[in-house]
């Protein structure tokens, strides 16, 4: 029999070892920890948030996803879900997740669909930004590769320049990969741009193997959702037709603000 003293200490050293636990499986080292920030800004319609949330939960838990994941070196990613509009607007929606089998990426996937997405006013697509790379900065999780997956209907129009941020981000080891949404279909669309997919192209989307998906309507997009995370989890390099980052120093990437600056009214909108 253990004396009373002899038995306090083990419970004590027991106590004491549950926080440095938890630190272990947060120092877990994954093959890629990943943002998916999506945009909730006025011009999506209800519709189109539903459909946002549930193609993500649709693709985290598709055979080929989880086969990317459980393939990589370690089998194992950490995703967060993020939800952003303007310049002071993002939400976690699902916090840092680790990923290693079909059970763990149901799991995520079903508390994308627990409650029901709401907009907000303006496009800050580099305060989105840089609040993912914060997450990331601050998780404390250790990976072989870390990524910002942003999906948006429209150019910056709210808060520090994309293209600065994008190149600030960048530098910090963070690859950025866009998902350009091109189907004017929402509530508003007097700030759209119609070659979104060159201004992701030139203003967002930034680090080594860089690309995007276009969407050009929401019947692709539980697809593209999925062909993209295959592409930024596999370890073998996957033939998808994509456009990889590539600079043209003619583009405007301060468009979106010199629509929003230029209108002729002033109205709440995103």
């Amino acid at each position: 029999m253990v004396p009373w003293s002899g038995l306090w200490r083990i419970l004590l050293a027991a106590a004491c070892s549950l926080p440095a636990a938890a630190s272990a499986r947060a120092a877990e080292t994954v093959d890629v920890q990943l943002v998916l920030a999506v945009d909730v800004s006025l011009s999506m319609s209800p519709d189109e948030l539903e459909i946002q949330r549930r193609g993500y939960a649709t693709a985290m838990a598709d055979q080929s996803v989880i086969d990317a994941i459980t393939d990589g070196a370690y089998g194992r990613i950490a995703v967060t879900y993020v939800e952003w509009a303007g310049k002071d607007t993002q939400r976690v929606i699902v916090p840092w997740t680790y990923i290693a089998n079909r059970a763990d990426a149901e799991a995520f996937a079903g508390k994308l669909t627990e409650e029901i997405p709401h907009s907000a006013r303006r496009t800050s697509i580099s305060g989105g930004l840089a609040f993912s790379a914060d997450l990331i900065a601050e998780s404390g999780i250790q990976a072989m590769k870390r990524v910002i997956d942003v999906s948006g209907d429209g150019p910056n129009n709210e808060g520090s320049p994309v293209e600065s941020t994008r190149d600030r981000i960048v530098a910090q080891g963070v690859v950025i990969n866009g998902l350009p949404l091109m189907t004017n279909s929402g509530f508003v669309s007097t700030f759209d741009v119609p070659d979104l997919d060159i201004y992701y192209r030139n203003c967002v989307i930034g680090g080594p193997g860089a690309f995007m998906f276009p969407v050009t309507g929401w019947e692709q997009f539980p697809e593209a959702v999925r062909r993209k995370l295959v592409m930024e989890l596999a370890t073998v390099p996957m033939h998808f037709p994509v456009v990889k980052a590539a600079a043209d120093p003619d583009y405007d990437c301060m468009i979106g603000e010199k629509i929003w600056n230029n209108r002729p009214w002033n109205l709440n909108a995103p």
